[in-house]
Formats: C-alpha cells, structure tokens, sequence
C-alpha cells in the first residue's frame, strides 16, 4: 500500500503537508533559525508521529479489553548526533497513564502489543536509533 504526502512551501521556510486523510500540517523552522515557529520542525514531528501511531493502538487495545483510563499522555524525547546530517539516535518514550485504579496488568500488555507487535512507525525508528520506553501510572 503506497501512501501519497504532498508537501507544499508556503514562503519563507514554512512547508504545508497533507495527508491521504485530506488533512493538513504546518511545519516551520524556530526563529533563531529563520522561520517563524508556526509549525512543528520536521524532526518534532517525528516525535510526534512516534508517540501518535502507539497511542493509538494502547488506547484501541484498552477500549477492547474494556480498561478505563481517565488520561493518558506521552513524553517523547530524542537525542541528535552531533554531526550532519542530525539524525535521532536515541529515542525515549514515557508512557503515562491516569486514573482510578488502573489495571496495571492490562495496560502493559496493551503497550507491550504496540511497542513489539503493531506500531510500525516505532519500527522504522529502530532502524536507525535505540527506542526506550517506560510506563508511569498516576492512580488518583
């Protein structure tokens, strides 16, 4: 299955990208680098596709394994080479979840299946870096 991206430049350094959904994204470079910091940086974005493709399966699995959560968020960090081209060759992803009693049990397994089993943008990430991840839980 080919997916199409057509990304398209906006002026200055800022680049507008679709989506096969019809959906758009910004990206921009920070001010001290020339652009105006109205987008998220390809690189941010990459962090942010990460931790986007495995929430999505954590959450799919714990809506069929009927766990509830009343939040959950995640904390992705990168570290770049120091030479070019910077590339990510480390990458830590906090997985945090909240609420009232949380089944433990049930929401590893449920990132267990999307770290090894069905996110494939974490992958393609260990290709080229050491992808770490760890799971918090905030019972109220």
């Amino acid at each position: 299955m080919e997916h199409k991206v057509i990304t398209h430049w906006k002026g200055n350094l800022q680049f507008e990208a679709d989506n096969p959904n019809g959906k758009t994204v910004l990206m921009d470079a920070r001010p001290e680098h020339g652009g105006y910091g109205s987008g998220l940086s390809p690189k941010a974005m990459m962090l942010a596709s990460l931790a986007g493709c495995s929430g999505l399966d954590v959450v799919s699995v714990l809506n069929k394994m009927k766990v509830k959560i009343s939040d959950f968020r995640m904390d992705t960090y990168g570290e770049l080479t120091e030479e070019h081209p910077k590339y990510y060759h480390t990458v830590s992803v906090e997985y945090h979840f909240y609420g009232d009693l949380l089944d433990e049990n049930k929401i590893q397994k449920a990132v267990d299946l999307s770290i090894e089993k069905y996110c494939g943008v974490m992958q393609m990430f260990r290709k080229f870096a050491t992808v770490n991840t760890s799971i918090h839980y905030h019972n109220k």
